[in-house]
Parts: C-alpha cells; sequence; structure tokens
C-alpha cells in the first residue's frame, strides 16, 4: 500500500477496492445481482439495495434461457463469485476483526514492496527499515513450546538458580526505587517558568504577553487557514506559540463559553501544559504541538464534516492535539524500550511515550487553577477523557496501518454501498474518523508549504541525529535514520511520504472529497521536490565494491502520480446518533454532549 503501488493487482473487485471486507461486500453484490439475471426475479421496492453500488455498475443481459452459453457463463461466474467470497469468510478466526484483514493485508502489501525498495541501494535498505520499526506494529506469536518450563534447558536453569540465589542474597529493593514507580514523572520536574496570575482585569488579547501583539495578531488572523507560518507565531508570542494558539482556536469556536471554561484557567493550564514541553528537543517541543493543533482545527473546518461533531467532541480534539507530545524526551519508544527506561518498564512497552504524555496531561489538570473542565458533568468529563485517551494513542507511528486500514475500510464499504452517506451514528465510527483526523494533523508537515516542510525536516532529522549520538555513545545499536554519519535525507523524505504520508492523506481526501485535493496537490510538489534533490548514486552493487561504503542516497524510481478523481460524488455525512440518556445532575447550564 503505497503511492506508487498498483493496489489493483491485490484486488478482487474492478473499481479497485482494496480492504478485504469491502471486496466481500462488492462482490456478493455482484452475485445477488447475478441471481436475479438467472432467475429473472424481479426487484422489489421493498429493497434496501442501492443500484448505484459498486458492484451494481455493470448491467446484466436481460431473459437469459438456461441452455445459452451467456447463461451458462454467467452461471459459472456467479459460482466462482460466491466460491470466492466462501474462501475470503472460511479465513476469518473469532479474534481476528475486519479491521485486523484489512491492517495485515496492508502490512504484506507495503513489505512486499519495501524489500523491492530496500535493494536498490543500501540507503534504500535504511530507509525501509525505518519505516518498518516506525510505523508497523510489529507483534509476534509466541511459540508454545518455549513457554513450557519442562523444555528449559539445563544451562538456562543454573542460570536462574543463580540469580535468584543472587537476589536472595542481595535482600528487597530500597523503599525509594519501588516508589518512584507509583508516581507521574515529567510533571513539575522542571521550575516553570510562568505566572498564574496576570495583572490587571483582562487577559492579554491573545493569552500572552508579547512586545509584538499587533504583529502575532496578523499572523493568528490566518489560524483557520492550511499552511500558516507557525514558526514566525513561535518567534513572536514570546515562547508561548501553543498557548496564543489554542487560546485564539477556543476563542473562534466560543468553546471557553460552550463548554463553560474560565478563560484565566484556561490560559493558566495551556502555560502550565506548554511548560512541561521540553524546550531542548529540536522537533517534539510546543511549537510541533502548536501546528498540529491548528492542523488539527483546520481539519474539523472542513466542509465534508460541518456540523458533523459536538463541541464536546471537538473540544476533546482540540485538547488531544494540544497535549498529544507532552514531556516528550526526543527520543523514539524504541529507544526507551531497547534501553529498558522506567517509562517502558512502567507501561510494558505498549505506546510507551503516549501513554505518558496523557498521564501527564491529565495529572496537569489537578494543578491549582488548571481544571478546564470543572463544570463538565461527570458524564461528560468521562466521555472526553476516553475520546482524549483513544486519539493521543493513535498518535502512536506503529499504529499507522492499523488506523489506515480502518478508515479505508469505512471509505471501501460505503462506495460499495452506493449511497454516499457515510452514517457517523455509534462511537466506534466517530472517533475512529477523529483519530484519523489527529493522525492526518501529526504527519501534515510534508502537506505544507515547501519552506515550511523543509525546516520541520531539519529539526526532525537533529532530534533522531542526537539519539543516535545517545545510542553510539551507549554502545547500543544506532536506529535507522539516526546515523548522522549515513543518513539519506532527500531519499527518505521520497520513500516516507510514498509509503506513509501519501496513503493516509489520500484515504482521508477520498473520506472528505473534494475538501483535501489542495492538500494533497502541495503533498505531490513537495514529493517532486525532494524526488529530484536526491543525488545520483551507483546501484547496491557498486556502492558495496567501495571500502567503507557510500553514504549517498540513490534515485527512487520514478511514478507518475495517480490521474485526478473524474468528477467523482464525495461521501455526505448523516448525523443519525442517538440521543445519550440525560444525567439527572445535568442542570440546563451544562453544554450538550
Amino acid at each position: 500500500m503505497s503511492r506508487n503501488s498498483s493496489i489493483a493487482s491485490e484486488s478482487h473487485c474492478e473499481d479497485l477496492i482494496v480492504t478485504p471486507f469491502a471486496q466481500i461486500l462488492a462482490s456478493l453484490r455482484s452475485v445477488r445481482n447475478n441471481i436475479q439475471c438467472l432467475t429473472n426475479v424481479p426487484s422489489t421496492n421493498k429493497s434496501r439495495r442501492s443500484s448505484g453500488a459498486v458492484g451494481s455498475t455493470t448491467p446484466q443481459p436481460k431473459n437469459l434461457n438456461p441452455g445459452d452459453d451467456a447463461y451458462r457463463k454467467l452461471a459459472t461466474e456467479t459460482m466462482e463469485e460466491l466460491d470466492w467470497c466462501l474462501d475470503q469468510l472460511e479465513t476469518i478466526q473469532t479474534h481476528r476483526s475486519v479491521s485486523d484483514m484489512a491492517s495485515l493485508k496492508f502490512k504484506r502489501m507495503l513489505n512486499k514492496e519495501l524489500s523491492h525498495f530496500s535493494e536498490s541501494s543500501k540507503s534504500g535498505n535504511q530507509i525501509s527499515e525505518y519505516i518498518c520499526s516506525t510505523f508497523l506494529d510489529k507483534q509476534q506469536e509466541l511459540d508454545i513450546a518455549t513457554m513450557r518450563t519442562d523444555e528449559i534447558p539445563e544451562a538456562a536453569k543454573a542460570a536462574q538458580q543463580t540469580q535468584q540465589a543472587q537476589q536472595r542474597k542481595e535482600g528487597p529493593k530500597s523503599s525509594i526505587a519501588r516508589s518512584t514507580m507509583s508516581q507521574i514523572h515529567g510533571v513539575n520536574r522542571r521550575p516553570l517558568c510562568h505566572t498564574n496570575s496576570f495583572t490587571g482585569d483582562r487577559l492579554p488579547t491573545y493569552g500572552i504577553e508579547t512586545p509584538h501583539e499587533e504583529e502575532l495578531g496578523k499572523c493568528l488572523a490566518n489560524v483557520n487557514s492550511w499552511g500558516i507560518d507557525i514558526f514566525k507565531i513561535g518567534d513572536l508570542s514570546n515562547g508561548k506559540p501553543l498557548t496564543c494558539v489554542a487560546y485564539t482556536i477556543f476563542g473562534n469556536r466560543d468553546l471557553l463559553k460552550t463548554m463553560l471554561i474560565p478563560a484565566r484557567t484556561f490560559v493558566t493550564f495551556m502555560m502550565t501544559l506548554e511548560d512541561h514541553y521540553c524546550k531542548d528537543n529540536p522537533f517534539h517541543n510546543s511549537l510541533h504541538a502548536a501546528d498540529v493543533a491548528q492542523s488539527t482545527h483546520v481539519l474539523l473546518n472542513t466542509p465534508a464534516l460541518e456540523s458533523v461533531f459536538t463541541p464536546l467532541e471537538i473540544t476533546a480534539a482540540l485538547f488531544a492535539a494540544c497535549v498529544h507530545d507532552v514531556d516528550h524526551p526526543g527520543l523514539t519508544n524504541q529507544f526507551l524500550i531497547n534501553s529498558s527506561s522506567e517509562l517502558a518498564l512502567m507501561y510494558n512497552d505498549e505506546s510507551v511515550l503516549e501513554n505518558h504524555h496523557l498521564a501527564v496531561a491529565f495529572k496537569l489538570l489537578s494543578n491549582e487553577g488548571c481544571d478546564i473542565f470543572c463544570n463538565l458533568t461527570k458524564k461528560q468529563r468521562q466521555t472526553l477523557r476516553k475520546m482524549v485517551i483513544d486519539m493521543v494513542l493513535s498518535t502512536d507511528m506503529s499504529k499507522h496501518m492499523s488506523l489506515l486500514a480502518d478508515l479505508k475500510t469505512m471509505v471501501e464499504t460505503k462506495k460499495v454501498a452506493g449511497s454516499g452517506v457515510l452514517l457517523l451514528d455509534n462511537y466506534t465510527d466517530r472517533i475512529q474518523v477523529l483519530e484519523n483526523l489527529v493522525h492526518c494533523a501529526d504527519l501534515s508537515n510534508p502537506t505544507k508549504p515547501l519552506a515550511l516542510y523543509k525546516r520541520w525536516v531539519d529539526l526532525l532529522m537533529e532530534e533522531f541525529f542526537q539519539q543516535g549520538d545517545k545510542e553510539r555513545a551507549a554502545k547500543m545499536d544506532i536506529s535507522p535514520m539516526c546515523d548522522r554519519h549515513s543518513a539519506t535525507v532527500e531519499k527518505t523524505q521520497v520513500g516516507f511520504i510514498d509509503y506513509i504520508v501519501h496513503p493516509l492523506w489520500e484515504t482521508w481526501a477520498d473520506l472528505v472529497h473534494p475538501d483535501a485535493q489542495d492538500i494533497l496537490d502541495t503533498l505531490e510538489e513537495n514529493r517532486d521536490w525532494y524526488q529530484s534533490a536526491i543525488p545520483p548514486s551507483p546501484p547496491a552493487e557498486e556502492e558495496e565494491e567501495k571500502e567503507g561504503g557510500s553514504t549517498a542516497s540513490t534515485a527512487a524510481p520514478s511514478s507518475a502520480s495517480g490521474a485526478p478523481d473524474q468528477q467523482r460524488p464525495g461521501i455526505r455525512f448523516q448525523i443519525t446518533m442517538e440521543e445519550s440518556e440525560q444525567e439527572s445532575e445535568e442542570t440546563p447550564n451544562t453544554p450538550p454532549m
């Protein structure tokens, strides 16, 4: 599954339907149409099957006789189609969901393409390794034989007994060591650099005090636009880009009033949150959080999603974007796991950083004067917390393929259904769209104007290189793309776009068609720029012959971008969300969910 992959090669339907569930659905619709033709059963007005659905678009001949060749041919094709559906359904196990089917297929397709890409050069191999280690959630099945204690080798048993004896000799660990795991590290670890109150009766216009208020206001006037110069906002905001961007967005959306959030409390929380972003990180700092929050805000404004989400859902999405990387150490999850860090131990190697960001964010709400959700009902607060947890956990890049598979399945299922209406009438579907929206915002750098994109690339690579320096000093294996002596930046960005960013944004553009076409066009232009910036280098065989190897990157194979969609109708959204039971304690002034 990539920008330049021929996804039709693995698809069953002619319409380039790629997700297994949608393929089965399309095939069953085709079988139904064929049966109707073979049996001459008339359609009824009561049928809810849409004639515009994928699989229903090919007209079948009428009035076929059982002895005709055309009749026998259609009957044979129908049986083959039905057999294919049965084969697919027979492979589904009870513990595998529709999402698993799609994500496993996408991973298989991506692995196949990356294997070819890695053979092009040494740099191609490094880039493939980076993509696999970062964006594929590799969960291995445990070998049952290895879990049997009676098959442990004698040498291992002896080593285990020696270790246990040593532990008994040393005695229990100190209470200090035990107590650290009960704390949320990162909260108030550094001295805060803001005051909790402002002089005077009014808050600053943009929530922060700056001598550049007028110029900052001109920048923030474009807060609803894609590609705002967030770096300039960072320069003008006295080091508080997240606070001023969030305050402006919540103000423009009237969320402070709707959600009964006191303005001073909001500013106090945002400044406290911003202080807990590490300013020393080249990339994962409050400027990145401000960028993701602003991108989330713009995506929520897309016309296709107009009036789709409630104020509580919008608040949750914006809050999730603001907090999604708080107290980020500038290191990857895999580094923390490989180094047996305390965070990895605390969260059992599962979405280590994302769990930590959530813990810090919700802990900060309990600080004095920071509870921005103090006026929500208990049920609203619980719902918001659940949504924020789901969205922040979805920013774990190893979950990328599962998120993409879910979104692609949703889009293609609606295509097959033929109605063009996306019914977001349950929590699962609604949060799925919001998770992908925040994930798109988190992976939006390549879709921004080239000058901004290039600055983000430089910052991210420097953060990677700093991790690589730590790994080298600790005599650890250096992570892919973290070695400043061998990384190939330009080719990495082309591979990153082709295999990760473009498939995600293409699917999102399908969902909100045609609202994201400009974003997709910018992504293509940026990809072409990085493609043209790749210096030529010899193939892998020649590289290996050179002593020390070459650090130059090899130009990736050029590929024509996909043809633009031909006036196809977009998916419309219909809200039929069931009203939840009203809480008895809810007051008339409480905002709706």
